[in-house]
């Protein structure tokens, strides 16, 4: 598992554990408090890294839509000229960094399948079965409604299945 230190992933680490997740990127107070007037600017971060720089201008540049001109300005206007609100650049390089790390694990077979085995292990918690009627009774207020089906309906099916297996269907 790889993500950001927020939301579900807090619940995933504690779950799976912390060595057995790859977590990257600002925690929650770091993102409050570039938030905040004057700190952030994503031009200053593109500025300090020249590979991120170099990328994002090579995506802007027009080389992989040709076809397409325009396709990835909306990306770019948000970056860098709305202020990347969601501080993507400001994630960028930590998420690079974090997927080295994941790369230099993956050439350790045993180490990785330890890792991914306790991942699928220890996620059971997630299902969405689980999340739904969580939210339905912690966030929604809602409670399940039972359902039966009439007797009718259940001849009607029976006699239907036993009709397409050449049966006499009498159920």
């Amino acid at each position: 598992t790889i993500g950001t230190l927020d939301g579900a992933n807090i619940e995933i680490r504690d779950e799976v554990g912390a060595e057995n997740i790859f977590i990257f990127g600002l925690t929650a107070e770091e993102v409050e408090a570039r938030r905040r007037p004057g700190g952030y600017s994503p031009r200053a971060v593109l500025d300090a890294d020249a590979e991120l720089r170099e990328a994002l201008e090579l995506l802007f540049s027009g080389r992989f839509n040709e076809k397409e001109p325009g396709l990835f300005d909306p990306i770019r206007e948000a970056l860098l000229e709305r202020g990347d609100y969601f501080l993507h650049l400001a994630d960028l390089r930590a998420y690079v960094d974090c997927h080295g790390r994941l790369a230099e694990l993956y050439r350790d077979a045993d180490a990785w399948n330890r890792k991914a085995i306790l991942n699928v292990a220890r996620v059971g918690k997630f299902s969405s079965d689980r999340t739904i009627q969580e939210y339905a009774r912690e966030i929604w207020d809602v409670r399940p409604t039972p359902v039966s089906l009439s007797d009718k309906r259940t001849d009607t099916i029976v006699q239907a299945r036993m009709a397409r297996e050449g049966g006499a269907g009498t159920g």
